[in-house]
């Protein structure tokens, strides 16, 4: 005899998974597509630009804590995370979710984008998801583009 309902749903509280974070380098094919909200990390100081660091920055990630505390030390980091958090939160409430994404929304996604995934947009979500999940929100956080090879940086007028 199965006693699995067939919607599971119902196993889930309202507190289940509700942010979708995601990390990524616009100078990628891939960037994420769809309704969300986008957080832009290309003002903060960018660690493989710096010469004071760059040699050990070029075989790191964000993830690593001294490319996030580099990244986060930045002045205006704290208050990028704290308006995206903000932002997440006003959007998460059903009211909200619905009208900006519609009846059948559940969650908000949220793009994190610098220019190649590696350095400031990890940082920046890891510290977004952290303060929401404080929070009590459910969050997960992918970063596709992590392993890929440092972009150069684009010429200006292109």
């Amino acid at each position: 005899m199965n006693t699995t309902p067939n919607d599971l749903s119902t196993f889930y509280s309202g507190r289940h998974l509700q942010t979708v974070i995601t990390s990524y380098g616009e100078n990628h094919a891939d960037t994420p597509t769809g309704n969300a909200l986008h957080v832009d990390t290309r003002i903060l100081r960018n660690p493989p630009e710096d010469p004071a660091v760059r040699a050990r920055m070029m075989e790191s990630n964000g993830l690593d804590p001294d490319v996030r505390h580099y990244v986060m030390s930045t002045p205006g980091a704290r208050h990028l995370v704290d308006q995206a958090v903000t932002k997440a939160r006003f959007l998460l409430t059903p009211e909200n979710l619905h009208q900006w994404a519609g009846p059948q929304a559940l969650r908000v996604d949220i793009h994190v984008m610098c220019g190649g995934g590696r350095h400031r947009s990890v940082a920046v979500a890891e510290e977004i998801a952290i303060s929401l999940r404080a929070a009590g929100i459910g969050v997960e956080v992918e970063h596709p583009h992590i392993h890929r090879p440092i972009t150069p940086k684009p010429k200006s007028g292109e």
